[in-house]
């Protein structure tokens, strides 16, 4: 018996939507400390649906729109009550605390209930997983500077630890695009 094309539309649809991914990569284990002196490991976001950036305080170009649009995305989730992790890794651990990343984030007006921002380890620790689970980029400042270089993308984990997609962190119409396909994969 022969199904009708839309009938064939119909069932696949039902079956679920997938969103286009663009990476596929492990997150590696980590266990860091918190904005608010706790520790946090790959361990506790299991089960969980996750965005991750890179960042620093001390930054002057591309920090300060990422953690702009960081909030702006923590705010359209929030619209469009969907439940999913925001992890910010600092990239000067050195000169990032605890105290010194959560005064960062307030200024953008944070909600620490689902954000959570990341340092307490060396330098060349940041640089091998942003490296490793990322594919994104970490260099110490050039001589004479305190400008670290990173990547500037947000990215998407799904629950298994698995890094599925990558977007423009300094793009604010790339926060449409985080909820669009938390949409998806949240339904």
């Amino acid at each position: 018996m022969k199904v009708p094309a839309f009938l064939l539309i119909l069932i696949l649809a039902a079956c679920g939507e997938d969103i286009e991914t663009n990476m596929s990569e492990d997150v590696s284990d980590f266990e860091f400390t918190t904005q608010d002196m706790e520790t946090m490991s790959n361990d506790d976001l299991k089960g969980e649906w996750w965005i991750a950036d890179f960042v620093f305080t001390n930054c002057t170009t591309v920090c300060p729109p990422m953690t702009r649009n960081m909030a702006e995305l923590q705010q359209k989730m929030k619209e469009e009550n969907l439940d999913a992790q925001l992890v910010s890794f600092s990239v000067d651990p050195k000169r990032d605390t605890p105290e010194a990343l959560k005064q960062f984030a307030q200024n953008f007006q944070a909600d620490f209930s689902n954000w959570t921002l990341l340092t307490g380890y060396e330098f060349q620790t940041i640089k091998e997983f942003s490296i490793k689970s990322f594919k994104s980029l970490v260099r110490k400042p050039p001589e004479g500077s305190d400008q670290v270089t990173h990547g500037t993308s947000f990215f998407l984990i799904n629950p298994e630890g698995e890094v599925i997609k990558s977007y423009n962190g300094t793009k604010t119409e790339e926060m449409q695009k985080i909820v669009d396909d938390l949409k998806i994969v949240l339904n």
